[in-house]
């Protein structure tokens, strides 16, 4: 029998890139997740954050959390399924199904859960769930955990996402998933030609709204509103982590999949439900971003600048509208090595490499805040061309 331990002492590309002095994980912060932080001792302008709207250091916001602990303790010791509910859930799925015209809202402990909770509730035995190639991690583990069939299509492909929806028996349901704002590319799906295609052969459409709630469509309403398209997606996945500054996530649906949903989805039912803190500070910064739309408007704005920036700059980059921009690099180890160089220079972006890219196409994914002010952005832009710049022409 082979020792199954065996695989943990083979080579690695992590024990490479810590042999080499270039591991880019797990970086200790020492100071609130905000436009600059302090990260191992030192300032690092924050490029890498998915706090997008900068609530996490929002009085209001802070202040929601600190009630909720005063008021209902640290934790639910429970699911929400039995004695894990607490008003304030509902209150945040009301408020929440309201913002986003939904019938209803399910929220789940972490946005990756309710990937794998939604997918493996929704898609039986005998059913087909069609993907995106470049769609987040937990859908493919939410398929994985479903007892359907995967199909998948090259990213934004539509012909081939029609050759797989003809696939489909007829006698089979079809869950078509795909990202809304893909997290690492930052382009937005063809969501027009997705509904299109779903309505023409009697599939059902998801969208992952992780990184399109609070960036884009009316008043941060994500990517079904960017196109106009609310009545024609059937379920929204959205998380608390990154826009609403929390944890947790949540599905958007009719009143009869959300019932469903409760009453079916293993990751809902057997897992404790969202802290009282979380629940609270997601409200809060859900409060906030329907007060203050100025927010979604100036993240637009940002956005434009730093992709004119770092193209004048001679850095290239992803063509994209939202702040979500990526930086190819190409190679493992030199993406490695350029992401220390910039981290060790003041600036914090995050490394990009296979699974999540292939294995020629790594990049440095940055991102941004509508709290960024444009001086901190010029500042960080130029050191990112300054080491690029300086990379290249040690490579030449």
């Amino acid at each position: 029998m082979t020792d199954i331990f065996e695989k943990t002492h083979q080579p690695s590309l992590a024990s490479e890139a810590k042999e080499l002095g270039i591991y880019p994980y797990f970086h200790a912060l020492e100071s609130r997740q905000d436009i600059e932080v302090i990260m191992e001792g030192k300032r690092r302008i924050m490029l890498g954050s998915n706090n997008y709207l900068g609530l996490t250091t929002d009085p209001e916001v802070v202040e929601a959390g600190i009630k909720a602990f005063e008021q209902y303790g640290t934790g639910c010791s429970g699911s929400r399924f039995l004695n894990g509910t607490l008003e304030m859930h509902l209150e945040l799925e009301k408020e929440l199904a309201d913002f986003l015209h939904k019938e209803a809202v399910v929220t789940f402990s972490t946005g990756f859960q309710s990937n794998l909770g939604i997918i493996s509730a929704v898609v039986g035995r005998n059913d087909y769930v069609i993907c995106d190639k470049e769609n987040h991690a937990s859908i493919y583990d939410g398929c994985k955990l479903s007892y359907g069939k995967m199909l998948r299509y090259d990213h934004n492909n539509m012909e081939q996402l029609e050759r797989c929806l003809q696939r489909v028996p007829e006698n089979a349901g079809a869950l078509i998933v795909t990202d809304g704002v893909f997290s690492m590319g930052g382009d937005i799906a063809n969501l027009p030609e997705i509904c299109r295609l779903a309505k023409q052969y009697g599939a059902r459409v998801m969208v992952d709204d992780a990184h399109g709630l609070g960036v884009i469509g009316e008043g941060g309403r994500g990517t079904a509103s960017h196109f106009g398209l609310e009545d024609e997606v059937d379920i929204y996945m959205g998380t608390f982590s990154k826009s609403l500054a929390s944890l947790g996530g949540y599905m958007a649906s009719s009143e009869v999949v959300a019932e469903y949903v409760r009453h079916a989805s293993r990751p809902f039912i057997f897992s404790a439900s969202i802290t009282p803190p979380s629940c609270a500070t997601a409200l809060a910064a859900l409060r906030q971003l329907r007060k203050r739309p100025e927010l979604v408007t100036r993240l637009g704005e940002i956005s434009a600048y730093v992709r004119s920036g770092l193209t004048e700059r001679g850095v290239a980059i992803r063509q994209s509208t939202t702040p979500i921009i990526p930086i190819y690099t190409y190679e493992a180890i030199e993406t490695l090595k350029a992401a220390r160089a910039i981290y060790d220079a003041g600036v914090y972006v995050n490394p990009v490499l296979p699974p999540a890219t292939p294995p020629t196409e790594c990049l440095l994914r940055t991102s941004y805040m509508a709290t960024h002010t444009n001086e901190i952005l010029d500042e960080a832009m130029d050191i990112i061309a300054s080491v690029l710049k300086e990379r290249q022409q040690c490579t030449e």
